[in-house]
């Protein structure tokens, strides 16, 4: 198997497509190896791009089922393309055959869906025997269930996909940590493009739809959340950008998640003051902890690492923030967020799992400071590379001094 990258990536490298989408369909194929599975069904988008190269129309896959790969371990790999887009997989070297998808959806088929599902699947049934033969093991992701059970009655075993996509996207090679440098870069760019625009009076609506201007003038292609909020709507978290004036002096939260050029996510977290003001000492002390808790969990993260040992050293959250955390205390990142997720020691128990910290993998640190029924809160996240010694730091935004006195 492909090991990961052991040089720091180099934002003005030469990204050499044919190596980057072959390490990544090797990467999925030997994965698939190891978890025993023939061949995989891939729908989702984002797996269909990260093995093959091939991009069309993400958000518009993510939830219509009529774009679809045929992945074997060995043998043709079949790109069953959405109609009338067969060209756009023109020249990749990673695709042996384009063929017309079938869609098997309500909204394609209408009442005759359970038919058009038979004939998915006999479509399909047919081409697994032609290539891994009767009674394969078959991954598979994000069909519906009638299409799934009439794959299964065709003999064939049904196991999901995602063990082994996740284990194959966690690890990143030279050029796939090229592209991650060079999409933030970009995304920076554009969250400086924000900072500048920051006043009182204009609204969240207005400052978000800047860094929208400024991803997709930077060559991104979407941002993946509205997590954009000021003053008081920065507590609790994961409220959603709106049309509401930011005030003098609010503190203004953002969380990137930014689907950038090539395709790799840019994500990290900063948050402002919106002046002309200076910032009050709650804000500093809110930013503060923050800032420590993000940085005290990166000088944890290294190579060996379990995650219940990061788990037990993460940085302990004040009585006061601790019901209002964030929901991980970190989370591999790459095309998009992915495996593995890192929970906080409050969270293990209940929803954590172990594993093995390793290099080449990804990661992103998170922190949210805010107090039930607090006045507002603080976001701030950070990138990282592990290496073969520790950590490396990706993402390059500047930290509030205003907010850091």
């Amino acid at each position: 198997m492909n090991g990961p990258a052991s040089d720091s990536p180099d934002i003005d490298r030469t990204i050499d497509q044919e190596v980057l989408i072959h390490f990544r369909r090797d990467r999925l194929r030997a994965q698939m190896v190891e978890h025993g599975v023939d061949a995989c069904l891939l729908f989702d988008p984002v797996n269909v791009r990260y093995a093959t190269g091939a991009r069309n129309m993400q958000v518009f896959h993510q939830r219509n089922p009529s774009r679809y790969l045929f992945l074997p371990v060995e043998g043709p790999v079949v790109l069953f393309e959405f109609a009338g887009a067969h060209h756009l997989a023109t020249g990749l070297s990673t695709i042996d055959e384009v063929r017309p998808a079938t869609t098997a959806s309500y909204v394609a088929a209408g009442p005759a869906i359970a038919a058009v599902e038979q004939r998915w699947a006999g479509e399909v049934a047919t081409l697994l025997r032609q290539v891994v033969g009767d009674g394969a093991t078959v991954g598979l992701e994000r069909i519906n269930h009638g299409a799934s059970t009439a794959l299964a009655d065709a003999g064939f075993r049904i196991v999901d996909a995602q063990e082994s996509v996740e284990r194959a996207r966690a690890i990143k090679g030279p050029d796939e940590l090229a592209c991650i440098s060079q999409s933030l870069r970009a995304t920076e760019r554009a969250v400086h493009a924000v900072r500048d625009a920051v006043r009182p009076g204009i609204t969240e609506n207005e400052l978000w739809a800047e860094l929208h201007r400024a991803v997709i003038a930077e060559g991104g292609d979407y941002v993946e959340t509205r997590l954009m909020t000021a003053g008081t709507r920065t507590n609790p978290w994961f409220q959603e950008t709106g049309d509401f004036p930011i005030a003098a002096d609010a503190l203004v939260a953002l969380d990137t998640d930014v689907v950038g050029c090539h395709g790799y996510y840019s994500d990290f977290s900063r948050t402002f003051h919106a002046g002309p003001g200076a910032p009050t000492a709650e804000q500093r002390r809110l930013y503060g902890l923050a800032h420590e808790q993000v940085h005290h969990n990166m000088g944890i993260i290294g190579p060996g690492v379990t995650f219940r040992e990061y788990a037990e050293r993460a940085w302990d959250i004040p009585d006061e923030f601790a019901a209002q955390r964030y929901y991980l205390s970190s989370h591999g990142v790459g095309m998009t967020g992915e495996y593995p997720y890192l929970y906080h020691r409050h969270d293990f128990a209940a929803s954590g799992y172990d594993g093995m910290i390793e290099p080449g993998m990804t990661l992103c640190v998170e922190s949210y400071i805010g107090a039930e029924g607090g006045a507002e809160g603080v976001k701030l996240e950070e990138q990282v590379l592990v290496t073969e010694t520790g950590v490396e730091l990706l993402s390059d935004f500047p930290f509030e001094a205003a907010l850091l006195d």
